[in-house]
């Protein structure tokens, strides 16, 4: 088939951007006979509504139209605005039904597809009057299963229309010898018994046809594995901008993190590897929360700043490691750390007070935590 190779290489579902696209291009499934067999349907349920309504009003414009007199029928001035009448009248006559069809072939489309309008659609695609693409895709996949479809159609809608002439045959003929009224009943009773007949049959073909759309959509839209490696790219950015991005987020993070070291009231130490930053709200936090943290480098810079802000700094390797390894910053330490950070602080306030001349100087507690 002329589109096989290329179909063989697309082994991917087609992803939400690639389906965006195609809706913003007008490429959604359609189904026509699912928009046929809707028509019809709603026409049915018009007719059957509106069927008493629509004899009474094509039979008063017989009667108008037929009760013109010859001088004046023949007259273009009198004739032509009573022709127009009559085209209004009957317009009018078979409003609810025009009306029905028109909301069905807007709503049908609808269940299939949502709604969506696009104005690429409408845009002229001269590559669709290239006779030889035309050749290519009748050949197509696509085209045989169409040319299947309308066989299809045309033996079903041929047996519904024998069956339905067959059985109503003896009162279509004997219309002839009915009253007027008798036989325009008739009549829409017979095009509404063919009618409903025949939505039938599109409903059949309709309940055929849409699994087969749906399915050729998404064959259509299916993507390689190349494009979506492509799209992901694009999406998602080169790894080698998602690395500089990182870091550049991660830098920002660390510069948060650093002008709230001044916040803390103790940096716990290793006393060189790592360095953890604890502030105690006793109004506002439930237990003391880690403002910063870091290893090496970024510790060193926590202990700087620290000193520059007359921070208290203690050394307790075993606590700032497991502080370090278990505590995310902006988090509460968790209850099994309170015995120990309890002891620093208190340690840390009584420092203070010492200080300033308000109290003894405190004796420095051995921290015991296990890691």
């Amino acid at each position: 088939m002329a589109d096989q190779p290329d179909l063989e290489e697309r082994t991917e579902s087609a992803s939400p951007k690639r389906l965006e696209e195609a809706r913003r291009r007008g490429e959604v499934p359609r189904s026509r006979d699912l928009s046929a067999a809707a028509v019809m349907l709603f026409s049915c349920m018009a007719i059957s509504m509106f069927g008493e309504r629509i004899v009474s009003g094509f039979a008063q414009l017989m009667r108008s139209g037929l009760s013109l007199k010859f001088t004046p029928g023949m007259d273009t001035k009198t004739m032509l605005p009573a022709l127009g009448e009559a085209a209004f009248s009957g317009f009018m006559v078979v409003m609810p039904v025009l009306a029905a069809g028109f909301v069905a072939a807007i709503v049908a489309p609808m269940v299939l597809s949502g709604w969506n309008f696009s104005g690429e659609a409408l845009a002229p695609k001269f590559s669709r009057m290239n006779p030889l693409a035309g050749l290519q895709r009748m050949a197509s996949t696509n085209g045989l299963i169409e040319l299947g479809k309308s066989i299809m159609k045309f033996l079903l809608i041929g047996v519904i229309a024998v069956k339905v002439l067959r059985n109503d045959a003896n009162e279509l003929l004997a219309m002839g010898n009915h009253t007027l009224s008798s036989s325009m009943q008739s009549a829409v009773h017979l095009c509404l018994n063919a009618l409903l007949m025949l939505a039938c049959g599109m409903v059949l073909i309709a309940a055929i046809d849409v699994p087969i759309q749906l399915w050729q959509y998404a064959r259509q839209m299916r993507m390689t594995r190349e494009e979506i490696k492509k799209e992901m790219k694009e999406s998602e950015g080169s790894p080698e901008l998602k690395g500089k991005i990182r870091r550049l987020q991660q830098e920002m993070a660390r510069g948060r993190m650093m002008n709230d070291v001044p916040t803390a009231d103790v940096i716990i130490t290793n006393p060189t590897h790592f360095s953890v930053a604890l502030r105690y709200d006793d109004k506002r936090n439930g237990a003391p929360v880690v403002v910063a943290k870091g290893v090496d480098l970024v510790a060193a810079r926590i202990r700087e700043i620290a000193t520059e802000h007359n921070v208290p700094i203690f050394e307790a390797p075993p606590l700032a490691r497991v502080l370090y390894r278990s505590v995310d910053i902006g988090h509460e330490i968790p209850a099994s750390l309170y015995t120990a950070v309890a002891q620093v602080l208190t340690y840390i306030f009584q420092l203070r007070a010492f200080n300033k001349g308000q109290s003894i100087r405190p004796e420095r507690p051995v921290i015991d935590v296990k890691e």
